[in-house]
């Protein structure tokens, strides 16, 4: 016995679904519908999957023409053609000729836009397409410069215009051949230069490494002690003197840093009665600052040098004259410039960490004069002469450099003191006033 079924059940609708038994299913049942899923065949359909079978019949997908539809226009197109061919009308023909070859590269372009890119690569394509585009521009070259026509004798050619031509190639090449001449001999110039420069540069490394080892054969002993007797510093002066006036800037800092590392340009302390110099019982000489006599003295061999952008750091070059000397972007770490003479010096840019300018409290340095002796207990008479030097963007300046340059270096001086002068006396000008 089977029971009545609910109200509340819907009940399956057996009968297949077409546009005119398809009724609107009730408010209760309008839901979202699911995806349409594959049923195995012969299954039933329920009134939700009618629902939207009949949904997706209208949707805008099915706006696009149906592949009968491009047959039909297919056809029509191809009929039309064979009309204007046998009409010869190209008022038919040719739009129609347009449309039905629209239609065949359509079908024809995607597949044979796979078997390039199967067969060819792109490299080849690019190569192919290059060749067929090169053999159109030679036969528009040929086309339009009637080559064919004065090759098949139905073209004159114009003799004077062809002789003026060759000659105006030949002025072209005449100052073509100038050029290359003067850019031959330009070249040769730079490498002859290039040559020369190293060559100098040979000849200096030896003159120099000649005076070492003369100089050392000169002053010093077979013990290797100092033998600078007065002949033997006045020769050792000689060859410096001699050798300094030909060299570069990097030549003669090759040269100072050698005598100030030898002690050749240190004041020695020596013994009353021979003049030896004195040992310090530590395995070098003993310098003496007030009496002490130099193997070599540089005087002004250096006055006017250009030793721009050199090493002279730890050279001893205390009371040489570096009058207008270049010393512009120099090392000078720790060197000794004490009673130096550097007036007019360019010392911009230069390294001046730890240099020496001075000797004593900075309160009581002064510049060398030529009158009153050095006092290297309160630094009286013991600085460099510093009047009208540049001191431009220097490096590595203290605090008793900057007060020692500002009070002594003058008025043109202090202008270039990185930092400024403010609130320390010009002491140059206060002591040419009295």
């Amino acid at each position: 016995m089977t029971e009545p079924s609910s109200p509340a059940d819907p009940q399956p609708n057996l009968s297949p679904k077409t546009p005119d038994n398809f009724s609107t299913p009730s408010p209760a049942t309008q839901i979202s519908p699911p995806p349409i899923t594959e049923e195995p065949q012969g299954s039933r359909s329920s009134p939700r999957q009618g629902f939207s079978l009949q949904f997706s019949s209208a949707s805008p997908a099915q706006l696009t023409l149906k592949p009968s539809s491009w047959d039909l226009l297919t056809g029509i197109a191809t009929v039309l053609l064979v009309i204007g061919l046998l009409l010869h009308n190209a008022w038919i023909g040719l739009p129609t000729a347009v449309i039905v070859l629209w239609l065949s590269l359509r079908v024809i372009w995607p597949p044979l836009s796979a078997a390039l890119q199967e067969w060819i690569s792109v490299r080849n394509q690019q190569l192919l397409l290059a060749g067929i585009l090169a053999i159109v521009a030679l036969l528009s070259l040929v086309r339009f410069t009637g080559l064919v026509n004065i090759l098949m004798g139905e073209r004159k050619i114009n003799w004077d215009a062809v002789g003026a031509l060759a000659e105006a190639f030949g002025a072209v090449g005449q100052i073509s051949v100038a050029f290359l001449a003067l850019y031959v001999a330009w070249r040769q110039y730079v490498i002859s230069k290039e040559l020369t420069t190293q060559q100098n540069r040979i000849t200096q490394q030896q003159t120099i490494d000649a005076y070492f080892q003369g100089i050392s054969d000169l002053v010093i002993n077979d013990e290797g002690l100092l033998e600078d007797w007065p002949p033997e510093r006045a020769i050792a002066e000689g060859r410096t003197a001699a050798i300094l006036s030909g060299l570069d800037g990097e030549g003669k800092a090759k040269v100072i840093r050698f005598l100030s590392s030898s002690k050749l340009l240190t004041p020695l302390k020596r013994d009353r009665r021979l003049g030896r110099p004195i040992f310090d019982g530590l395995g070098g000489y003993e310098e003496d600052l007030d009496y002490g006599v130099r193997v070599i003295d540089l005087v002004s061999m250096l006055a006017y040098s250009d030793l721009s952008g050199t090493d002279l750091r730890r050279t001893e070059m205390s009371e040489a004259n570096l009058v207008s000397a270049n010393l512009r972007g120099c090392d000078l770490g720790r060197a000794n410039l004490s009673r130096a003479i550097l007036y007019g010096s360019n010392l911009a840019k230069a390294e001046l960490t730890r240099t020496r300018l001075f000797y004593g409290p900075v309160a009581t340095a002064s510049p060398r004069d030529r009158l009153n002796p050095p006092n290297f207990a309160t630094g009286t008479q013991t600085g460099a002469v510093i009047e009208n030097a540049d001191f431009t963007q220097v490096k590595g300046l203290s605090e008793e450099q900057r007060y020692y340059c500002c009070a002594w270096g003058g008025t043109k001086t202090r202008l270039t003191i990185p930092g400024g002068c403010e609130g320390i006396p010009n002491k140059l000008t206060l002591a040419e006033n009295c």
